[in-house]
């Protein structure tokens, strides 16, 4: 296992799941008293690793088709996009 790449990738996606409407939404699903907070933490882990490897799935396939290169250049536009929107609707 390359580790670099796995403590880059857990780090990126670490921070980007903090404080978003995900982890939002399984703090107020772990609020019920009646619902067992181990059902909810397997049931938000599962849909995060299912939302994972469709991610990867999906990055598989568009590599076999579209230059690294450019699919890092089409994400790093897709940024700036969503965050000069993020700015303009602030």
């Amino acid at each position: 296992m390359d580790w670099k790449i796995f403590l880059t990738v857990f780090g990126a996606v670490f921070i980007a799941e903090l404080g978003d409407k995900t982890q939002l939404a399984t703090m107020l699903f772990a609020t019920d008293k009646e619902v067992s907070k181990y059902t909810v933490f397997l049931a938000a882990s599962a849909a995060l690793i299912v939302a994972t490897a469709l991610g990867v799935l999906a990055g598989s396939l568009l590599s076999e088709y579209i230059n690294e290169k450019y699919l890092h250049y089409i994400a790093g536009v897709g940024f700036i996009v969503i965050g000069i929107f993020t700015l303009y609707r602030a």
